[in-house]
């Protein structure tokens, strides 16, 4: 399961993303003040990463990492029963299987699904999502073995943080492992339920020998927020933001983002209320999610991140370890298309989202967001 892909002089890593979403009618003794959201409205967690993380220094991001071989292992099989077991853990049809570009080489026998006597990737990267959460903001999506997750889902709660929570902490930051023995000493199993299929981004080519990531995003929706704890070392802080919070946050460089965080950040703006956003994770369960991995356009003045649809963008396996490159100015590239879908990078607190292509599989995608031209 912590195998590495290669693809031309590129290591990629498969690693799973949890998008927390929480509703802020009625918050906890926890919740941090934050002034009330208007129509059922709803925050996100955003995690600060240390600046010496070697990865995204500084950086504003979901929670999530690396998926391990524990994330996987046949040991969780005793956990889930007697009420889930092979092949789907309970949660329902599997989505429709689609051969998306790019196609990356196999990941090895000790890694592939259909070759290891674990869970299916489906249920290891929820749990390694789930995991992630409580190693970096001590917030646990477990439910009780004795109480299976209904039929018709509504948006849960965390579980209160365990006596020793900072021991636990370290000792499954040590080895993953410690997760499922965390889980087994509270007589719970992960909510792999409550966690709904996203999106799927891919780290776009950037240079040689940098880090690549398979990375499958997860949304989960919270009745209210629950504490957060920053383990202050891979994380230094965190916040609860609305999605125009956190654009708002980031164009007045209180906080950064990537392009694909800012893009789902963008895209979460479409839902008005927190039970909005959770009948849509129901009623798209069988659509499937779109797998991305963008291609950077280098442009004499600036970058732009080009996605799947846009007119620019190639589906060539070149491109997997190459740049596009003009001599344009991008206004002047702007200017030429029609077609798009893509994130004009202007500068590091600086991004436009275009988009005027239809989304596949029912989804929903970001409504054209251009900066204010004060900001360049």
């Amino acid at each position: 399961m912590s195998g590495v892909l290669r693809s031309g002089s590129s290591s990629w890593r498969r690693a799973a993303t949890l998008v927390l979403a929480a509703g802020w009618a009625h918050p906890g003794p926890g919740a941090p003040a934050l002034p009330p959201l208007p129509n059922e409205g709803f925050r996100l967690l955003l995690l600060q990463r240390s600046s010496q993380q070697g990865f995204m220094p500084g950086a504003h991001v979901f929670p999530g990492g690396v998926v391990d071989a524990a994330d996987g292992s046949d040991e969780w099989l005793r956990l889930f029963a007697p009420h889930h077991g092979p092949p789907r853990f309970g949660l329902g049809s599997p989505p429709p299987s689609r051969t998306t570009f790019p196609v990356l080489p196999a990941a090895g026998p000790d890694t592939a699904a259909e070759d290891r006597a674990g869970l299916p990737d489906d249920v290891a990267f929820r749990i390694c999502a789930i995991r992630e959460t409580f190693e970096e903001a001590g917030v646990l999506l477990l439910r009780p073995r004795a109480s299976p997750p209904p039929a018709a889902p509504e948006p849960g709660r965390a579980l209160p943080p365990p006596a020793g929570l900072a021991a636990w902490r370290a000792r499954v930051r040590r080895d993953p492992r410690d997760f499922l023995r965390l889980c087994a000493h509270l007589d719970c199993t992960p909510d792999i339920w409550a966690l709904h299929d996203w999106s799927v981004w891919l780290t776009p080519f950037s240079r040689r020998g940098g880090r690549r990531f398979d990375t499958t995003f997860f949304l989960c929706c919270l009745r209210d927020p629950p504490p957060v704890y920053p383990d202050l070392e891979e994380v230094v802080g965190s916040q609860w933001s609305s999605p125009l919070e956190a654009t708002e946050s980031f164009i007045s460089k209180e906080i950064w983002m990537a392009p694909p965080q800012f893009y789902e950040i963008r895209r979460l703006e479409n839902f008005a209320s927190l039970s909005d956003l959770h009948k849509f994770c129901l009623d798209h369960v069988l659509e499937g999610v779109e797998r991305w991995m963008p291609i950077l356009l280098l442009t004499a003045d600036g970058q732009i991140s080009l996605l799947p649809g846009d007119e620019l963008y190639l589906e060539d396996s070149n491109f997997l370890e190459n740049l596009l490159s003009t001599e344009k100015k991008t206004e002047e590239i702007m200017k030429e298309g029609k077609k798009f879908h893509r994130v004009v990078i202007y500068s590091r607190h600086v991004y436009s989202i275009h988009v005027t292509v239809q989304s596949k599989y029912k989804h929903v995608y970001p409504k054209t967001y251009v900066i204010n031209k004060s900001h360049l």
